[in-house]
This record gives structure tokens, C-alpha cells and sequence, in this order.
């Protein structure tokens, strides 16, 4: 649910590398998806250890930031598989789609989120016990060895197995009684597919928060099953998992319209993190100028991990590379720290009034384009958000729980063209 990503160790797959291309993404995907079916089906939950990552799909990071379209990705399992045989897998691809759609339908969830980590983080600063105890869980010295490798390797690698990050999750809030955004957040500024809509709902799925009262207790039996015996952490693990309670109730809102299709007469397209596939956007015509908004700090005030900040900051130049290329344009680069002065600059210098971006769901890069947009209108230049036929389809149906969408998978698949 976190993630999902297919090798066995009977594959002898190495350790995976993931390079922010398009090529290398679909050089995994073609190596996947003949797997995708009962193969994976039946070994999924399966944490084989970091040099062992056949049988998941490994696809998550490039489909984060859309270097891998979902689209793309069902087609080439659909080719190879009936929905039937391949239905776990096509699943998973929809999970993200599904948590996206929801906090589309809510997005004070993040912000309450993102205040609230700003408010853990403040008590870390003034409480030594507290911080002694974060800093244990987060640099692998708590005692309970499972826990201890995970957090190692999440800050190591940028990645944790989609199993793995729900046992991490259920033993931070409910074994080391940690705050669940505290934990949402390590997990969003280290893993490389770290998704501010999947990350933030998936925390609070475990913790009984998004399913009200259903909660995630990581057992020792299954931690040794999963884990084919590296680790039993019998005897160290809580018994129970209570959920946890809030105040804030979070009622459905509407979703945005008018964004299927943009990009007519003279304009600027800007690329952001959220969308590394220029290419494939809905446009009418090309762009007239291009540049690219350097990635974000994942709506938190502390440091983002070496590997994620590599991965997302090389997908983003890859794509404007790729872009202009494309369109035969000159790049421009964007500072997040003076993001209204630096669009200001470009349009002026390039003669454009219209920015066109690709519709960035609820997260950081959503929250600075809100943000800017009335100083931006101030200048004279207008922000017109484009969505991707996908989301569409997928997001209307993400108002409850995963099983409404579950549903309607046939016509939303038919709608894809499936």
C-alpha cells in the first residue's frame, strides 16, 4: 500500500540502481512485466533484503515523478497478462492514484499534516528526551534489530519493500509511541518515491486515522515469515495497536475542473518534479519557452536525504533536457527561493503571459504554485494547470475507501482504452 513495488532470490537480481531516466524506466518495466501476474501474486509481500528486489517492481520511484506514466505501465502488463491473472499488480498501480484522489477531495489533511511536523519538530528542539528518542528511531539505534537495519536502509538507499514500511510504520507508532508525522516524515524527505498524498495517508492508514478505528500491528511471526527468518523480534514488539484519535474531522470537498487540456497561443511551459513527461502533457500547440522549478524540501523543515534529493533533482533536469530537446528550446532553471521574481524574469525576457504546468496534486510544489499564484496575476501572467486523462478518471471515484475505486477499475481501465 505504501508503495508497491517485483525478484525472488531464486532470480539473483542485484541490488537495484535507479537511474532518473526514462530509458532506464522502461528498461525495468520491459524486464517486469512479464512477472506481473501470478508471479508476483504470489510473492509480493516478500522482503528478500536490498540485494533482492525481483519480486517486486521496483517502478515506484520513476513513477513518483512521472518519468513512468501509469498509463504506460498497464499497458505493458495488460499486453503480457489477463486482468484477472495480473489483477494484485494492477491494483497496486491504482493505490497511489486512489490516496491522491482522496487528498485531492481533502486537502487539509496536508496541511494539518505539514503543521504539525513543524510543530513535532519545534518539541524536538526543546524536549532532550523526546529528541533522544527520535534520534534513536531515525539513525537505527533502538535496540530492536528489524527496525534498526530499515531505518539504516531507507536513509542509506532512498527505499524500503512496501511490507517492511508498514512494519516500520505500525513499530514506530505503537512500540516506540513516536508521532506518526514525524514518522511520515522521515520516510517522505529519504525515500526516493516519496509521495506526499501515498506517504501521509499510508501513515495514518496504519495508525487507525484513515480507516477510522482499523489499525496495523506488526507481528513478530509475520516479520519472520516475510523476512524468511533474517529477523523475529519475538518478545519486542507491542501486543496491541490502539488507534490513534484526532480532533479535525475532514468532510469531502469538491474536486478542481477546467484542466484536461491547455498550452493554446504563446506560452511557457514549467516542469516541476511532479511530472518529468513533458512530452505526453495535453497540450494544443508547443510551447514557446521552457524552464524547469528545482525540486522542493517535501513540505519539511528538516534536511531531505542525499539519495531522494539526487534522484528527484536529475529527473527533473533529465526531463527539461529531454523537453528541449523535444521542442528545440533553450532551458531555463527556476529557484524555488525566488519563484515569483524568477517567473516574472522569464516571461518578461521570453515574451510570454500564459504558464502552463502540469496540475501538481496536493504536496509541496501544489502548495508554492497557490501561494504565488495572485502576486504572479499581480504581474500580468497567468498559471493554467493541465491534468492527465488518468488522474481524471482515477480521482472521482477516490472519495472513501480504496474498494469504491476497486470497483470501478473495468471503466475506468476502458476508459484508458483497455
Amino acid at each position: 500500500m505504501f508503495d508497491d513495488l517485483f525478484t525472488g532470490p531464486d532470480t539473483g537480481c542485484p541490488a537495484p540502481v535507479w537511474d532518473p531516466t526514462q530509458a532506464a524506466a522502461r528498461a525495468r518495466l520491459a524486464a517486469f512485466a512479464s512477472r506481473a501476474g501470478k508471479a508476483y501474486a504470489g510473492t509480493r509481500n516478500y522482503d528478500y533484503g536490498q540485494e533482492h528486489r525481483g519480486n517486486t517492481s521496483i517502478l515506484s520511484p520513476w513513477i513518483r515523478h512521472r518519468l513512468l506514466l501509469e498509463q504506460e505501465v498497464l499497458e505493458a502488463v495488460l499486453t503480457r497478462h489477463t486482468f484477472a491473472a495480473s489483477e494484485k499488480f494492477v491494483q497496486e498501480v491504482f493505490w497511489r492514484g486512489y490516496f491522491k484522489g482522496w487528498l485531492e477531495h481533502r486537502p487539509r489533511v496536508w496541511r494539518d499534516y505539514v503543521d504539525a511536523v513543524e510543530a513535532q519538530v519545534d518539541r524536538l528542539s526543546r524536549d532532550a528526551a523526546f529528541e533522544s528518542r527520535y534520534t534513536e528511531a531515525v539513525s537505527g539505534r533502538t535496540g530492536i534489530a528489524c527496525f534498526d537495519a530499515w531505518a539504516a536502509e531507507l536513509v542509506e538507499t532512498g527505499y524500503l519493500h512496501n511490507h517492511t514500511r508498514m512494519w516500520f510504520a505500525s513499530i514506530w507508532i505503537f512500540t516506540l509511541r513516536l508521532p506518526w508525522q514525524l514518522g511520515a516524515d522521515f520516510f517522505l524527505r529519504h525515500l526516493l518515491d516519496g509521495d506526499p498524498a501515498s506517504n501521509t495517508l499510508s501513515w495514518r492508514w496504519v495508525g487507525g486515522l484513515h480507516t477510522k478505528g482499523k489499525t496495523y500491528l506488526a507481528r513478530p511471526a509475520n516479520i519472520a515469515r516475510y523476512t524468511e527468518g533474517r529477523f523475529n523480534p519475538e518478545g519486542e514488539l507491542a501486543q496491541t495497536a490502539p488507534p490513534l484519535e484526532e480532533a479535525a474531522s475532514y468532510p469531502l470537498g469538491p474536486l478542481p475542473t477546467g484542466m484536461t487540456e491547455g498550452g493554446g497561443g504563446r506560452y511557457g511551459l514549467l516542469l516541476t518534479e511532479e511530472d518529468c513527461h513533458p512530452a505526453s502533457l495535453p497540450l494544443r500547440e508547443a510551447p514557446s519557452s521552457l524552464a524547469g522549478l528545482s525540486p522542493l524540501g517535501r513540505g519539511s523543515p528538516l534536511e531531505v536525504g542525499a539519495p531522494a534529493a539526487v534522484f528527484s533533482g536529475l529527473a527533473l533536469r533529465n526531463a527539461l533536457a529531454d523537453a528541449s530537446t523535444h521542442w528545440s528550446l533553450p532551458e531555463n532553471d527556476i529557484d524555488p527561493d525566488r519563484f515569483v521574481e524568477g517567473l516574472v524574469s522569464w516571461a518578461e525576457r521570453d515574451g510570454i503571459s500564459t504558464i502552463v504546468t502540469a496540475y501538481a496534486p496536493v504536496g509541496p510544489v501544489a502548495d508554492l504554485l497557490n501561494v504565488s499564484e495572485p502576486a504572479l496575476a499581480r504581474h500580468g501572467l497567468s498559471l493554467q494547470r493541465v491534468q492527465r486523462r488518468y488522474d481524471a478518471l482515477v480521482w472521482p471515484h477516490a472519495t472513501k475507501g480504496f474498494f469504491g475505486l476497486k470497483a470501478k477499475l473495468p471503466h475506468v481501465l476502458a476508459g484508458l482504452g483497455f
